[in-house]
């Protein structure tokens, strides 16, 4: 798989409006709506964008494919839950959106917590939730790699399974790219061995510097036999044309949540997780980390990649994001809100920034 730099955004996939402060609209859920928000994405220089699941919201995978259809260029990473889907069901509905969007499919496996009963689906403890998550995505990947699998595992089965239609090799793409986020050490073991992309909500550069390093060595460990570990940032960034214009764009998003109205960004405190228990943990260390990571969203509603925010300029924050790539990571995720508005700001100032700031560190390297 490419070690290529890529970066994506973030497609609100929620039945209430105001998502993380993004405008609100009664037909932010619209399809017309979120149809403007990835042709924007393809107009303004992003790969993609990731579209979040969970019981309660549509359907990722039906989002994704109605955005695939009226696109050309978008790559949806459709967020998918091992219990919700069955291995053999998601290989196959995944290998036929590939086939039909000309490859632009992405998948990111979560095994955070949901409301299973609903759909019929139980887990044990975190040992039993993460291996099974190992477990799907190594017979997801069989199904879409070989033909006539007979596989039987603690907890799927199959035999004698084809997945139709082929997926098309493409260079070293030889399946749908499977992200996969946790920071426990149950997840880490699952990242280290079936994992293409490791995600990182936004910790510091010498946090993430010291998980890539683990990570790394655990595949060693564990003997990986697939292409090396990628790695990837799950991030908000709040861009403004001046230093001081972002800080106070920040602080005053900060204490419309302290009053209350930032309900909307609690989506990711259903049994707190480790790694989201790092993001509130960064607070005792201060209040900016770095020197643009911006911890105290935490206190008031933050969650998940809301936690922490990198914030300045479009200097700035292309900086901070650089030294991320110096570290290794080659997948970015950002967004802020209102997320359609901030996908052409950020595509005008940050990205070309971001390009630029590669295409210089590579030159230097080379000439290194």
């Amino acid at each position: 798989m490419s070690a290529t730099t890529e970066h994506l955004w973030y497609i609100p996939n929620a039945v209430d409006f105001g998502h993380r402060g993004d405008t609100v609209s009664a037909d932010h859920n619209s399809l017309e709506t979120l149809t403007r928000h990835a042709r924007a994405l393809e107009e303004n220089g992003w790969a993609g964008a990731l579209i979040g699941t969970g019981w309660g919201r549509p359907d990722t995978f039906t989002l994704a494919t109605a955005l695939a259809v009226r696109t050309t260029r978008f790559q949806p990473l459709i967020a998918i839950r091992p219990g919700y889907w069955r291995p053999a069901h998601l290989a196959a509905a995944g290998a036929t959106l590939d086939r039909l969007s000309d490859g632009r499919v992405r998948f990111n496996i979560v095994s955070g917590k949901d409301d299973l009963a609903a759909y019929g689906d139980s887990e044990g403890d975190q040992a039993h939730r993460y291996e099974r998550t190992r477990e799907f995505m190594r017979l997801i990947r069989r199904l879409w790699t070989k033909e006539n699998v007979t596989f039987e595992g603690a907890y799927f089965r199959v035999t004698d399974s084809t997945a139709q239609p082929r997926i098309r090799v493409s260079g070293d793409r030889r399946h749908p790219p499977l992200y996969f986020g946790g920071a426990s050490e149950a997840a880490e073991r699952v990242a280290a061995v079936e994992a293409d992309v490791q995600l990182f909500w936004g910790e510091p550069l010498d946090d993430i510097r010291q998980r890539i390093e683990r990570l790394k060595a655990l595949s060693r460990r564990l003997d990986r036999d697939l292409p090396p570990l990628e790695f990837g940032l799950r991030i908000t960034t709040l861009v403004r044309d001046s230093s001081s214009e972002a800080w106070a764009a920040a602080e005053a998003k900060v204490a419309e949540m302290a009053t209350g109205s930032g309900a909307s960004w609690n989506d990711h405190r259903r049994g707190v997780a480790v790694g989201q228990q790092r993001l509130f943990d960064l607070q005792a260390r201060g209040g900016v980390l770095d020197s643009a990571l911006y911890t105290t969203p935490g206190k008031f509603g933050g969650g998940g990649a809301g936690t922490t925010w990198l914030v300045g300029s479009a200097e700035e924050v292309a900086q901070s994001l650089l030294k991320y790539r110096d570290l290794g990571i080659t997948k970015f995720i950002l967004s802020d809100t209102p997320y359609l508005r901030e996908i052409e700001r950020q595509g005008r100032t940050l990205l070309p920034l971001l390009h630029n700031g590669q295409r210089a560190r590579s030159a230097d390297r080379g000439a290194t």
